[in-house]
């Protein structure tokens, strides 16, 4: 991390429209050092009145912590699930530095709000005391987006993320609390970590570590993030850029995504993985206990 730059907030959580269980999202950190080739929040650095490279330049959320006290007291809140981290990793290196997480996470105990995670990282764990007991107290979700078990391509697309060893033992120890887990095989790279091997592997792996549940989407190009991820094919898999430019363009995606759900669905039974996110939530947070229906990509 080249820089880190101290901005202010005026309140912490946004709101989220789409089909996601949650409709709060927090993000401590603008901009992140694992530089995903992938990632489709580089668009964000737009905004700032003092720009920089995406993954070199992170501005500090550093008034944040007060931000959510005042949201979460306010009478008017329903304790509505909070997704930690939607845009950018709330654990990536700056966080070992600002530290920010513990304080969030205590109020989130105080307060007794449900939350689901998603990071790259493994510093989580030291976290772990914390939301070990926020997990005894509400709905806590730990998931890791893994995008490949093959390490050298994995530091290729995430140069500044953890191993995914590191990844699956960090959920493995989650597994050992309260707190839902998942791994989130997102987004599924056509060509690149869409074969047998690579699924069966992050399959397999994420049985072992007893994770709730898998979640798997396909990779989605436009703008910014387009132009960085044609850029990584060209100088990483330069025999690849053509057949990505025929996929992504006049719906190119429609033939390829039969056979894909396909295969998954194979080897989800195989290995039998859930694809199912909702209903705990459901039943823990709003007290549903009616099945929900899932579907592979949902």
């Amino acid at each position: 991390m080249k820089r880190a730059i101290s901005i202010s907030c005026n309140t912490a959580c946004t709101f989220v429209k789409g089909r996601f269980p949650y409709h709060w999202d927090l993000n401590v950190y603008r901009g992140c050092t694992h530089d995903c080739k992938y990632c489709y929040a580089r668009y964000s650095h737009k905004y700032l009145r003092e720009k920089g490279d995406f993954s070199d330049s992170i501005f500090v959320k550093t008034n944040i912590v007060e931000a959510l006290e005042r949201q979460l007291r306010n009478p008017k809140w329903d304790k509505a699930v909070i997704n930690l981290g939607g845009v950018t990793d709330n654990y990536q290196a700056a966080e070992a530095m600002e530290k920010h997480m513990p304080e969030i996470l205590r109020l989130m105990i105080q307060y007794n709000n449900p939350i689901t995670i998603s990071t790259k990282s493994d510093l989580i764990l030291r976290d772990f005391d914390l939301i070990d007991e926020l997990s005894r107290k509400t709905y806590v979700n730990i998931a890791s987006t893994i995008t490949t078990a093959n390490e050298t391509l994995q530091r290729k697309l995430e140069p500044g993320g953890v191993s995914p060893l590191r990844r699956f033992l960090m959920l493995k120890e989650f597994a050992k609390t309260k707190a839902s887990t998942a791994v989130h095989m997102m987004p599924l790279l056509p060509l690149l970590t869409d074969g047998e091997e690579n699924l069966n592997a992050v399959f397999s792996q994420a049985r072992d570590v007893h994770a709730d549940y898998l979640l798997a989407g396909l990779l989605y190009l436009r703008g910014e993030t387009k132009q960085v991820f044609y850029h990584f094919l060209k100088k990483e898999y330069p025999n690849l850029l053509g057949e990505y430019r025929i996929l992504y363009q006049n719906g190119g995606l429609k033939d390829y995504r039969g056979p894909l759900y396909e295969r998954l669905g194979r080897i989800r039974d195989k290995y039998q993985i859930s694809f199912d996110y909702k209903s705990r939530l459901e039943r823990e947070v709003n007290g549903k206990n009616k099945p929900i229906q899932i579907s592979l990509f949902d």
